[in-house]
């Protein structure tokens, strides 16, 4: 799968360093696993939450951080939207961000 506005993911691990080696992990399962659907990803990323319009939330760091992804299987894409804090998350939208 192929990760757009990667920016954003090194902006968040340049502020949260603690956070560089669960990215980094996170980087490699989606770049390197073969995810065709919603089970697949589901295998990789059981805690994964599919929350509608194509977005999933993912956990990093046991917790303490979550990414909201646009994930389009059939283009093999992901689009990252969000990546901060549990905090910054529950202020967010993430269905519509």
């Amino acid at each position: 799968m192929k990760i757009i506005n990667r920016r954003l993911l090194d902006d968040f691990t340049t502020k949260h360093t603690d956070a560089t080696k669960p990215i980094e992990r996170w980087i490699d399962y989606i770049e390197n696993s073969n995810i065709l659907n919603h089970n697949d990803l589901k295998t990789i990323f059981p805690s994964a939450d599919y929350v509608g319009n194509s977005r999933y939330v993912f956990n990093v760091k046991g917790n303490n951080y979550r990414l909201v992804v646009i994930i389009i299987f059939v283009n093999n894409n992901a689009f990252v939207r969000f990546a901060g804090t549990h905090a910054e998350y529950d202020k967010i939208d993430c269905v519509t961000i």
